[in-house]
């Protein structure tokens, strides 16, 4: 079993040698391997120092993963997919990082299944962390992709103390009464922290996360996006919804929600109907990235320019750098998330 200090000591050296690039207040991408915008190459994200220039300490966000819950390839995805030795298109589970550079503090939006190599990228891209990896975890609800990294905070991985989790109440119920799950609140290796709808919750340097609740497949747990909030700029974080219809119906518009931010990471789970051959996709309710295109297109540019997409199937074409769909995207205005891009808050 890895101790946390051990961890914390293997990212360190890690993160040894990293080259400085000033951080903050405006949008900073990962420098791109050639073929990126056309052949769909993974970019690679630059390790840096935060800066010493108080202009450019303002908090900021970085995407850490933009698949869906099981990543790109998924489980038995056959060993003859061209794929497997194509690694530059390998992708991880959504999730997004909040930092804080003034005092060194980071916190995840969602614990996924890559965990492991989505602390790697944080600590390259944030600095050496003075303590534990990340000062706390924002969970949106109980599905695969978004919680289960939570395992390698336990006695078999790092064996943390006292993570602050933040979690709706279906949510926290379902981790404190259910194995394995309840030995990480009975170890002391999380301390859950209730969130409500529509109320903030305070961090370092300003930073407020608001969660907002909202339609989705809630077996379990109730599903919340969340509003995250700096000096300067907000973002919003939703992954997994219904068809926007749903969320009509309990009195919030995307369009609305969307005038109150500066970038927005939601849900393109599929590109469109008939993706999924042999399923019925009446029955799987996230919004087709088609369908957002379209409700969005009579929006200003500007608008529809803080679309990111995010939460991406293995199936979805829009992955792909050189596809039609990807092209379909950036005429309609809007972007497929990349790993490693950063937004001033």
């Amino acid at each position: 079993m890895m101790h946390l200090q051990a961890l914390v000591a293997v990212f360190v050296l890690v993160g040894a040698g990293l080259v400085s690039i000033a951080g903050g207040g405006t949008e900073t991408t990962a420098p791109l391997q050639a073929g990126d915008a056309r052949g769909g190459v993974q970019e690679k994200a630059p390790g840096f120092t935060p800066s010493t220039d108080a202009e450019n300490r303002d908090p900021w966000v970085v995407v850490l993963g933009i698949a869906q819950d099981a990543g790109v390839p998924q489980a038995g995805t056959p060993a003859g997919e061209p794929i497997w030795a194509e690694p530059e298109r390998h992708r991880w589970a959504t999730a997004l990082a909040v930092v804080e550079p003034r005092s060194n503090a980071r916190w995840l939006i969602e614990a996924t299944p890559h965990l492991v190599p989505q602390l790697h990228l944080l600590e390259q891209v944030a600095g050496p962390s003075p303590g534990p990896p990340v000062d706390g975890i924002f969970l949106t609800h109980g599905h695969m992709g978004h919680y289960t990294g939570l395992l390698h905070l336990g006695h078999e991985a790092m064996g943390a103390r006292g993570i602050p989790v933040h979690a709706m109440p279906r949510m926290a119920a379902f981790l404190r009464e259910n194995g394995p799950w309840e030995q990480l609140v009975s170890f002391g290796n999380i301390q859950l922290h209730p969130l409500a709808d529509g109320e903030p919750v305070a961090l370092a340097g300003g930073i407020t996360v608001t969660p907002v609740q909202v339609p989705h497949r809630d077996e379990y747990t109730e599903t919340v996006g969340f509003v995250i909030r700096g000096p300067r700029r907000a973002v919003l974080f939703l992954p997994d919804i219904d068809k926007w219809e749903a969320w009509d119906a309990q009195g919030t518009r995307l369009e609305d929600v969307l005038a109150t931010v500066d970038r927005a990471y939601v849900d393109a789970t599929f590109f469109a109907d008939g993706e999924l051959p042999g399923r019925d996709m009446s029955a799987i309710r996230h919004p087709f990235i088609t369908e957002t295109m379209a409700r969005l297109a009579p929006l200003p540019a500007a608008e529809r320019a803080k679309v990111r997409l995010i939460h991406l199937n293995h199936s979805n074409p829009a992955l792909r750098g050189d596809s039609a769909a990807r092209r379909q995207v950036e005429q309609a205005g809007m972007t497929v998330a990349r790993r490693g891009e950063r937004f001033g808050l």
